[in-house]
């Protein structure tokens, strides 16, 4: 039998095996045409040939079809034209289980498919599903229509489902307890007007979603990350923001503003994510990108919202940022700093056995003894409270966990924060600027642009003062403590290519530094091997730290990158990252997961938790928050002649040259 090539100018070991056949006498020809694609078309029994499919190809038994599985036979169908189509590759396998799957879901007995669909090009297909089903499976709201979905938690065991209210929502603490009448099984809980670390401690064997802005009698609607994160998270809202954009959702991008702006009116910060335990964590701010970036995408302008959305960013940035812990008076810069007391409840069992051995040795008694203990508060040991306190910051920081924060996050001065708390100044400015007659007044106070421009400037020669080292070319953490720069080579140090904030003479060094220490085969490494080995203090793999990648890194630096003039570092940066996400799409039944190891190309990462996002039977319904933004923004960016080598799944080292 001959076997043809359906797409000449893609990958061959890719879209070789599938064949139609036009008589009975074995002639074959390629279907290179997508109207031939769409017009051979399947009338399958769903059950039946999903049933055929798992028993002939899942060798594994996982419920998917992946390049681990050992198929060594072909798959035959007819068309509904009595054509006979030879199916003998992976990925075409997969997206016939797919397609199968979701006609399953729906319930049907039968289903119509055609060969297009089951031969479609991986990035495209990757760039439909999310537009068309990841964003819609990932959105909650909080209300009666909701509130079953959102109260799930995987982080904790507890039956009740419980929601707890601002003191002064009024309209939300009505909803909820005329909601309550209907659920016998939710509990309300009011909040106290001044929520403190004790109380949140009291609170976490009652841990339950914390409520978000209720109008029109509806919950304002927002996208969660995917799987145990089942939130609304900080950081990881604006990430999945510029996704929305792109796809068309300014709907979903500018509730999720509307949310940040309700969780800083009625509870003081945007919050870590929107549970009890979280009440005290905050995590990096994007909220001024992210009003900049919903109003230029508004048509019409609604001036109205931009003035309260604006109103309130200052408000975020002088109460939580500029007045307390997190700012350090003795450099005049910001640090994380997350409040709150004890053990996190959120971690997984066993997470800090290591750290409580050492204690419950030194108190004679089990870890598990010795955990009971301080968490009651029998017993207290300052140096265990400290160490606390840093891994609660590591948090806040939304780098947890990482061996650049461990045991010391509280006593940086991290070029992160800085970097994005400048570029809140900057949008300041602009927005005062462009759009207020250079004159805007929030609690009595009125700022001019020449204000957050001043402001801006001294943080940067502040930067400059403390966190820039001109013989290594970078921008590195400070340690307030010990008034000493540090050496981490982190993904972090150059947010100031993004924000904006550094000189093109610093980008010029900067630019080689990232290239060659934090450049993998599959995008940028979160830290680099070196800074890995140098402070490690045992194997414990650490998933913010090499050899894993993570998507809000890999966006920022590519705008960065932009910013400064760096197509070509960009566009690779870009395409390895793509290909990486693509790649594993393709070889393992559609997975889009958090994080990638970038080094290895793969998504099994086995560091704490794992990787969300890769547990499923038959099809992804929902990948993961970031990363699907992380997709559609990196194919936004490329030219169409890399997309075209991403279909064909050219290695990115033959791209490049490397």
């Amino acid at each position: 039998m001959r076997q043809n090539n359906i797409k000449t100018s893609r990958n061959y070991s890719l879209y070789i095996g599938v064949t139609l056949a036009v008589s009975t006498f074995g002639i074959f020809m390629s279907c290179n045409d997508k109207f031939v694609e769409s017009q051979t078309v399947f009338d399958l029994p769903v059950d039946k040939t999903m049933q055929e499919l798992l028993a002939g190809y899942d060798t594994d038994g996982d419920k998917k079809i992946t390049k681990d599985d050992a198929p060594n036979k072909d798959y035959f169908m007819v068309s509904t034209k009595g054509d006979t189509v030879i199916i003998r590759n992976t990925y075409y396998l997969s997206n016939l289980l797919q397609e199968l799957a979701i006609a399953h879901e729906n319930a049907q007995e039968s289903a119509l498919i055609t060969l297009r669909q089951i031969q479609e090009p991986p990035a495209e297909r990757i760039s439909r599903r999310i537009r068309t089903q990841f964003w819609d499976d990932l959105t909650r709201t909080i209300d009666e229509n909701g509130i079953n979905r959102i109260t799930d938690d995987d982080k904790m065991h507890d039956e009740r489902r419980r929601i707890y209210v601002p003191y002064d929502d009024n309209v939300g603490i009505a909803y909820f307890k005329n909601l309550q009448k209907k659920m016998p099984n939710l509990d309300v809980v009011v909040l106290p007007k001044e929520i403190t670390a004790e109380y949140v401690q009291s609170i976490n064997n009652n841990p339950g979603i914390l409520a978000l802005k209720i109008e029109n009698n509806k919950g304002v609607p927002f996208v969660v990350p995917g799987g145990r994160f089942n939130e609304m998270y900080g950081w990881d809202s604006y990430f999945e923001g510029i996704g929305l954009i792109i796809d068309h959702r300014l709907d979903l991008a500018k509730g999720m503003v509307d949310n940040f702006c309700y969780q800083i009116e009625h509870y003081g910060k945007i919050l870590n994510a929107n549970r009890s335990y979280y009440l005290t964590r905050t995590q990096p701010p994007f909220l001024s990108s992210y009003i900049r970036e919903v109003y230029s995408a508004m048509h019409p302008k609604d001036k109205k919202w931009l003035e309260e959305s604006l109103r309130t960013a200052i408000k975020e940035y002088e109460n939580v940022w500029m007045h307390g812990k997190r700012y350090t008076p003795e450099t005049g810069l910001n640090r994380f700093y997350a409040g709150g007391i004890g053990i996190p409840p959120e971690t997984e069992p066993g997470h800090f056995k290591a750290v409580l051995q050492e204690y419950a040795d030194k108190y004679n008694m089990s870890v598990s003894e010795f955990e009971e203990q301080y968490k009651a508060g029998t017993i207290k040991d300052s140096l265990l409270d400290r160490y606390f306190v840093h891994d609660r910051t590591l948090r806040e920081s939304g780098h947890d966990t990482s061996w650049r924060l461990d045991n010391i996050a509280a006593d940086l001065n991290c070029v992160d924060i800085n970097a994005l708390l400048y570029k809140y100044e900057k949008d300041f400015e602009f927005l005062i600027g462009t759009y207020f007659k250079d004159s805007f007044t929030v609690n009595g106070k009125t700022y001019t642009s020449s204000y957050w421009s001043e402001k801006a400037e001294n943080r940067r020669e502040l930067m400059q003062k403390y966190l820039w080292d001109e013989n290594a070319g970078c921008y590195f953490d400070y340690n307030f403590k010990k008034n000493e720069i540090t050496d981490y080579m982190s993904a972090t140090n150059f947010f100031p290519l993004w924000s904006g904030l550094c000189t093109p003479q610093q980008a010029r060094k900067m630019v080689p530094v990232l290239m060659s220490e934090l450049k993998a085969k599959g995008g940028i490494l979160a830290s680099s091997k070196a800074s890995l080995e140098k402070y490690k203090t045992n194997d414990v793999q650490r998933q913010w730290d090499y050899p894993n990648g993570w998507a809000p890194h890999q966006m920022l630096l590519w705008k960065g990158l932009i910013n400064y003039g760096y197509e070509n570092e960009a566009r690779e940066l870009i395409y390895r990252w793509l290909w990486t996400i693509t790649q594993n799409a393709v070889d393992y039944n559609g997975t889009i997961p958090e994080k990638y190891d970038v080094v290895n190309t793969t998504h099994k990462v086995y560091a704490e938790y794992g990787n969300v996002g890769t547990e499923f039977a038959y099809i992804t319904k929902s990948g993961f928050g970031w990363m699907n933004a992380s997709y559609q923004y990196g194919l936004s960016l490329l030219p169409q002649e890399y997309i075209q080598k991403l279909d064909n799944l050219e290695n990115p080292d033959v791209v490049f040259g490397e």
